[in-house]
């Protein structure tokens, strides 16, 4: 009888070091997972923190590319207006000479 009541001890005992070491290594992974979620928020913060700057940086940025586009756009719109000027005068100038009879009223076909 004491035989089977140490045979009982024992195997209740094996049991419940079975249950202690699955508990200390599900302890040794949350404490692993807790680090690394620890460490993935201090980066997160980081960057996060530096966000508004950023993106104040950004839209300054945007702002200053457009305000160079539209005085790009105007110096474009003039350079236009003035070949424009030159391609009238150039007629007008072909005209003038043509009645003139200085230049041959040969004329291009357009295609």
């Amino acid at each position: 009888m004491v035989i089977l009541v140490i045979l009982f001890n024992t195997l209740i005992s094996l049991m419940l070091f079975y249950v202690v070491w699955r508990v200390w290594q599900l302890k040794q992974q949350l404490a692993y997972i807790a680090d690394r979620l620890t460490a993935y928020e201090s980066c997160t913060r980081t960057a996060l923190n530096k966000a508004p700057e950023n993106i104040y940086l950004s839209q300054q940025n945007i702002y200053n590319l457009r305000q160079k586009n539209q005085a790009l756009q105007m110096q474009i719109q003039q350079v236009r207006q003035i070949i424009g000027l030159l391609l009238l005068a150039r007629q007008i100038w072909q005209r003038y000479f043509i009645k003139l009879g200085l230049i041959s009223g040969r004329r291009t076909v357009a295609k």
